[in-house]
């Protein structure tokens, strides 16, 4: 496999993990490249997992780098969520000479594993990995949509890519393959008015952890529209994830995120997912890494409940409801799964030459309460500024 030269296979005893004691563990459904085993062949349309090992970016998080491992040892030994599963580890990634060599192997790993349309869980390592990421579908030359859980949006000054400038990095990338970008539970404290004006200009799309936290089916909707989930664990408050430099006594309960991370799970369009920023050092016996492998048990068994209900690959399944803005003089087209009351809204694009680049992007989620707030004569907020990206 071409990949293999940038992985390093894991040690199980590493891991305090040991099979043969209980057959129903995860552990025992995960093809891992340990030290006693070779790298396991990709399976198209599967689950896989990477390890990176990388903190050179991290703002003030130096540490970061050992969280694979550390979530690894919780995650292999929770329950089997569902039967006859199969997930791929490949271990961990060598780490470069200079962080833009970690970069290039992540980016690698995620075009090899995203071009055989499996699902890729890297475990982070520093919240700049995003970066790499997003390289990795620029390798593809493949538009994607970014949604972050992430207390603060990363959109620092600075040419250097760090875990603080990542975001703002991507932004200037030319030719660019962000098309969207939503942020989910921002606390504006961290952020200031400054950076919410400018997500606003920038066309892109962030809620506030109160707005959230009282609604999570806005999360779901934001989270179903996303090629890559992004998570930067500050997002969790501090009484459930101490191990982080910079930790709050605000943020999404542990449980919260679990639910989030089902609802990534589920999303047929989400096929990259990262979580970033868990320092070991600041842990208190292992409650945060322990935390992040019931998230990433949650995202498995999303993952392996997938419903393909989506409009544009099942119109058959779904519910078309027209509703006339007469203020506006347009039509919105909405679509409700039968399957799931999941919901849609088509964003209408008359350019041809756009339509061939953005044709997985048109069916946008939506929430039950769009298409109410599009039944009193509003245009959805989310809608107008999707549109509005296709014009920029």
């Amino acid at each position: 496999m071409r990949i293999k030269k940038y992985l390093s296979p894991i040690d199980p005893d590493e891991l305090d993990y040991y099979p043969s004691q209980m057959s129903v563990i995860l552990g025992t459904a995960i093809q891992a490249y340990t030290t006693e085993s070779d790298l396991p062949e990709i399976i198209e349309g599967g689950l896989v997992l990477v390890g990176v090992e990388e903190d050179r970016g991290a703002e003030n998080n130096a540490g970061c780098a050992n969280a694979p491992n550390e979530i690894r040892r919780f995650l292999y030994q929770l329950a089997i969520p569902n039967d006859n599963i199969s997930i791929i580890d490949l271990g961990n990634v060598i780490t470069g000479q200079t962080t833009d060599d970690t970069y290039y192997a992540v980016a690698e790993i995620v075009a090899e594993v995203v071009r055989k349309k499996c699902t890729l869980i890297v475990l982070g390592g520093s919240h700049d990995l995003s970066f790499a990421v997003y390289k990795g579908y620029e390798m593809m030359n493949r538009i994607m949509n970014i949604t972050t859980i992430d207390s603060r949006f990363d959109l620092e000054t600075n040419e250097i890519i760090t875990s603080r400038t990542w975001l703002r990095n991507i932004i200037m990338q030319s030719p660019n393959f962000l098309f969207f970008h939503s942020n989910i539970g921002h606390q504006t404290y961290f952020v200031g008015q400054k950076y919410v004006n400018l997500m606003d200009e920038l066309k892109f799309d962030a809620y506030r952890l109160g707005e959230i936290k009282s609604d999570m089916t806005r999360a779901e909707a934001l989270l179903r529209n996303a090629d890559f989930v992004s998570v930067d664990l500050g997002c969790v408050r501090q009484s459930d994830a101490p191990a982080n430099a910079f930790p709050s006594p605000h943020g999404f309960y542990g449980e919260e995120l679990c639910q989030m991370m089902r609802f990534a799970g589920m999303s047929d369009k989400t096929h990259c997912l990262g979580l970033f920023e868990l320092n070991p050092i600041f842990d208190n016996h292992g409650q945060t890494a322990h935390m992040v492998a019931h998230a990433i048990w949650y995202f498995i068994e999303g993952f392996f409940n997938r419903i393909k209900d989506n409009p544009l690959s099942n119109p058959e399944n779904c519910k078309h409801f027209i509703v006339e803005l007469e203020d506006q003089g347009m039509q919105m087209h909405f679509y409700k799964s039968k399957i799931t009351d999941r919901w849609w809204v088509k964003v209408p694009c008359e350019n041809p030459d756009l339509i061939d680049i953005y044709s997985d992007h048109l069916m946008l989620p939506c929430t039950y309460a769009d298409y109410q707030q599009a039944m009193q004569g509003d245009v959805p907020n989310l809608w107008w500024k999707y549109y509005q990206r296709f014009y920029l």
